[in-house]
């Protein structure tokens, strides 16, 4: 209903077209009736005037039935594709809005589907919904009203076949419905599963493993089909409950008719308006059945919005949040403890910190320990449990998400290119920025060497999540991005873990350049660059287990001893 107010005047006049689109239906019988009547009764009072008078008036009422349906057709259509436009920026405004906890359990495709054919299904039905219940609606009282004043009992006969009709409808219509929301939730799965495919296509390749790919297709395919045929099952025992029903209510307008035109009840002329007219009701009838198909489509297409749309948004800017003002980047955690979830074990537990501005802080220590997750509560990618953490005293639940985010730079592992060109890819970091700026940011993370050389230079399209790029190459123009952004602060996620020796020697020299007079939080895969860290942090499932610098930690000869003595044979 709130999207239909915004165009409320639409459907009313969408409506009242709609009632128009009636008129030719319910006079045709009464033309006919009247025609009929005066042949059979009056033969002398059936004249070429009167004839002609009744072919003007019905072809009046044929044009104003044509016009009617032509607004239907085109501004009907438009208001049901602007709702689904409408349904689809809110959904798309608060999936971006939900947290990285959300994603962490979502898949893409079924989200996909949620936002393409789950709302084309609500578009049709918002359309035509109003519209068919409406002249169904008109067409089942009308003709009631008017074959109450031919002839009551024969009309009362014919309606006391409707409430098994719609008794018929309801039970099946449950099943429909929850059918059709099995088909829905299967076919997003079926989405992911195929994005999962290609987008790992190179893995599979190298596998060989395209028959166990076409193997879980096949099994998510036919899971799809089956539950397709059961729905088809209740279609067609939908359609054919609502046919087996016409042929009754035709027999008892014949029989019934008949009957009361022997004693004298109904004139012959009156049993054909009635036949016509039932062939109207009947018709409105079936329309109406037909529809709730698509009613059940788009119910099911609502409800599946409404499932995202009712997701809380776990991590918002308060009512009175403030714009962290330019900040220097003295970052203070302060008894912080984090878990995913309620009953789940702590992450990170009474994290004590304070980074003054400039200095660089690595995060060392085996998997699992928090490294990421203490990283990503600065931005606030999570939220903190308990505790704060202020950004040059700013606590950073009390400044807007923007405001903060925008003074925080991260680099991860696993650079994300959007699908474009180079110069889209690093202008992401800071929209509208001029081409001087942009080659600037490129030449200082050593990227711009390498982009003159690519066939169209910065105008290079760069493929599907950057495939037509090299590992390096990719994370210099992440790192490019991050020059153009030039945040105070900044996160260094395993940035070289997954490249060559040549890449990460020139990426780690560009990250080096990068790091520079900024806070930065280094998440180290090779100990070895992070030697000239002001404070390395070794963290464990147990917490922060050691600290300080490179000498004081190896003086120690506790765990980073051993860690960095472990990479330094490896690395030999």
């Amino acid at each position: 209903m709130p999207y239909f107010i915004k165009y409320k005047w639409i459907l009313i006049l969408d409506l009242l077209c709609a009632s128009l689109t009636t008129v030719c239906e319910l006079v045709l019988p009464l033309i006919v009736r009247l025609i009929t009547d005066k042949a059979t009764n009056a033969p002398e009072t059936l004249t070429v005037r009167l004839i002609l008078s009744v072919g003007v008036f019905y072809l009046v009422l044929r044009v104003i039935d044509t016009l009617a349906s032509y607004y239907m057709a085109n501004t009907g259509h438009v208001m049901g594709a602007r709702i689904e436009a409408d349904m689809r920026r809110d959904l798309f405004g608060h999936l971006s809005k939900l947290s990285f906890s959300y994603y962490d359990e979502a898949k893409v495709g079924s989200l996909m589907s949620r936002l393409t054919s789950d709302l084309f299904d609500v578009t049709e039905f918002a359309h035509h919904g109003p519209e068919e219940v409406f002249i169904s609606l008109i067409k089942i009282v009308a003709a009631f009203c008017i074959l109450c004043t031919v002839n009551v009992w024969l009309t009362l006969i014919i309606f006391s076949f409707l409430p098994f009709l719609f008794l018929v409808s309801f039970v099946l219509n449950k099943k429909m419905r929850r059918n059709f929301k099995e088909s829905r939730v299967q076919i997003g799965e079926l989405n992911s599963q195929i994005e999962d495919s290609l987008l790992g296509i190179r893995v599979v390749k190298s596998f060989a493993n395209e028959s166990i790919e076409v193997e879980k297709f096949e099994q998510g395919n036919n899971k799809f089909l089956g539950i397709k045929r059961l729905s088809y099952l209740y279609m067609g025992l939908f359609q054919s409950s609502t046919r087996s029903f016409d042929g009754v209510m035709y027999l008892a307008v014949l029989v019934s008719g008949s009957l009361f035109m022997i004693n004298g009840k109904i004139a012959p002329a009156d049993v054909i308006a009635y036949l016509l007219y039932v062939t109207t009701l009947l018709t409105s009838i079936r329309r109406l059945v037909e529809f709730t198909e698509q009613f059940q489509r788009g119910m099911t297409g609502i409800e599946r919005f409404c499932e995202i749309m009712d997701e809380p948004i776990e991590i918002q800017d308060k009512e009175n949040a403030v714009l962290l003002p330019a900040v220097k980047g003295h970052v203070e955690f302060s008894h912080v403890t984090f878990r995913y979830a309620e009953g789940l074990d702590d992450v990170l537990a009474d994290i004590n910190l304070s980074i003054a501005p400039g200095e660089s802080v690595a995060l060392v220590g085996p998997s699992g320990g928090g490294k990421t997750t203490l990283c990503s509560l600065i931005p606030r990618f999570y939220e903190v449990t308990d505790g704060t953490i202020t950004v040059d005293g700013y606590n950073i639940q009390d400044v807007t998400l923007e405001s903060l985010r925008s003074q925080i730079g991260v680099v991860q592992q696993d650079i994300y290119m959007f699908s474009g060109t180079v110069l889209e890819n690093i202008e992401y970091g800071r929209p509208g920025a001029t081409m001087e700026d942009i080659i600037e940011a490129a030449k200082m993370a050593g990227a711009h060497e390498f982009i003159m050389q690519l066939k169209d230079g910065y105008n290079t399209y760069v493929g599907e999540r950057g495939v037509k790029l090299s590992g390096g190459q990719k994370q210099r123009i992440g790192i490019a991005r991050v020059f153009l952004k030039n945040p105070p602060v900044l996160i260094l996620d395993e940035a070289t873990s997954a490249l060559d020796n040549e890449s990460e020697r020139l990426v780690q020299q560009s990250l080096e350049r990068l790091a520079k007079g900024r806070t930065t939080f280094t998440i180290a895969h090779r100990l070895s660059t992070i030697r000239n860290a002001n404070l390395i942090l070794v963290l464990t499932e147990e917490g922060i287990v050691e600290q300080g610098n490179h000498e004081s930690l190896m003086e120690q000869q506790g765990l980073y001893y051993n860690l960095y003595q472990a990479a330094m044979n490896v690395e030999q």
